[in-house]
């Protein structure tokens, strides 16, 4: 009793679960290789996201020293990664704060050399600024100064020469607050963080055959017609791994490849692409069968790298996937069509997957230690369907348009037609069909 007290109030360290109840929950499992009456319980792991599937990275960062000096020592990329309600407060306070700041100078020197004793402007004493008989005037000459608008009223003369250097700092420290504040604002607007979000992934993996291969496969989608440059991807599976010394490695990365060494990573994002993940022996996925999936406790981060078509910019499009969420025996469902003089994208149908009851579901291991021998299928798979289904609407509509214009034709024109039909001696839709196939 004591034993199993002290092991229930004990707390690991290194948990990535948020809390016992939470982290774990009873799942039900078939037999082995989907064989056996009976069912196996398990407890399986509810872990938390590294990465969000926006992209963003469920990260905290505590404990930091110095980290107000740090950023304000880094203070353009801290103008920028801001918030825009404290860019636009930063931006005001930027420019408030130094018209404040010289329009008190500014009265300070007319108060020094009697200005202010002078208001109504006696012709024997020549004060240092021009119509500046108090704070809020001083305060609107360090506006004009500042922002070059010059209404003519007041202005600076040469018997302070304090004041014509005033000037002269407010003019230069001016531009360079304008110059620092328009940048950020301008940086800000075009950073590519925000061009990401018209990069879509799809919101399952899927793990399928592909050319006699176990492969996992996830979709990535454009939603703007200009181009991402140089667009190539990667993956990394995260997942808690325990050393051969006995170090607990809470987020261990490892590289998922996905045709780096073919250059199969760089795409051409024009149209939906589904991109593919051999799961071979170097694959880290190479042992899981579909049983393991649904008791294992692993992410998969997918990212996206490309240069912006308009800026140039690089920008870079992440979401992830758990192990709950990557189907089994699933493929995506088609989203290009092809439409008489162009293709037709359906994002509709861009999330969506069917089942492939085809789908060996031991791991790819035992699939080629086992020589494992996959089910026989038809070759018009769903995708097929689609496709014929597509053409088949396009065939008759063509063959409306004909009977149309077999009935504007006279009758011996109509004869003729007839005779040169009889003899073409193959049907030229059965054979492109056959062609296809």
């Amino acid at each position: 009793m004591l034993d199993s007290g002290m092991s229930t109030g004990r707390v690991n360290p290194y948990s990535i679960v948020s809390s016992e109840e939470d982290g774990l929950r009873l799942t039900t499992m078939p037999g082995v290789n989907g064989f056996g009456n009976g069912k196996i319980h398990t407890r399986r792991k509810c872990r938390n996201r590294f990465v969000k599937k926006n992209g963003q990275c469920n990260v905290e960062f505590t404990n930091m020293d110095d980290k107000p000096q740090r950023y304000i020592a880094d203070m353009f990329t801290t103008c920028v990664d801001i918030r825009w309600r404290y860019m636009l407060l930063l931006f005001s306070l930027a420019f408030l704060v130094s018209w404040l700041l010289f329009g008190l100078i500014f009265w300070l020197i007319a108060l020094v050399h009697g200005d202010l004793e002078n208001p109504a402007g006696d012709d024997n004493f020549k004060p240092c600024v021009l119509q500046v008989n108090g704070f809020v005037a001083a305060f609107l000459f360090s506006i004009e100064t500042q922002t070059t608008i010059g209404y003519g009223f007041r202005c600076v003369t040469e018997e302070c020469p304090l004041a014509v250097f005033m000037v002269v700092v407010q003019s230069i420290l001016g531009c360079i607050i304008d110059s620092f504040m328009i940048g950020a604002i301008m940086a800000k607007m075009a950073r590519p963080k925000k061009r990401a979000q018209t990069l879509l992934f799809s919101h399952n993996a899927v793990v399928a055959m592909r050319d006699g291969k176990l492969c996992l496969m996830w979709r990535v989608g454009n939603l703007r017609k200009s181009h991402i440059v140089e667009a190539h991807v990667r993956a990394q599976l995260i997942k808690p791994r325990i050393t051969e010394e006995g170090e607990y490695i809470p987020l261990d990365q490892i590289d998922i490849d996905v045709g780096f060494d073919k250059g199969l990573d760089r795409i051409f994002l024009v149209s939906p692409i589904t991109i593919l993940h051999e799961i071979n022996e170097e694959s880290p996925l190479f042992g899981i069968s579909h049983q393991d999936l649904e008791t294992d406790d692993f992410e998969i981060v997918v990212i996206l790298e490309g240069m912006v078509e308009a800026t140039a910019m690089t920008t870079q499009a992440r979401s992830s996937y758990l192990a709950s969420e990557i189907l089994w025996g699933h493929r995506f469902e088609p989203v290009l069509f092809e439409e008489k003089n162009q293709y037709k994208v359906d994002y509709t149908h861009f999330h969506k997957t069917y089942e492939v009851p085809s789908t060996p579901r031991c791991s790819a291991k035992d699939l080629v230690e086992n020589k494992f021998l996959l089910p026989s299928t038809n070759s018009f798979c769903y995708e097929n369907e689609l496709a014929f289904m597509s053409r088949d609407e396009e065939e008759e509509e063509e063959e409306d348009d004909d009977s149309r214009g077999m009935d504007d034709l006279n009758p011996d024109n109509r004869h003729e037609f007839d005779r040169l039909q009889a003899t073409i001696a193959l049907d030229q839709r059965s054979y492109r069909r056959e062609s296809e196939i």
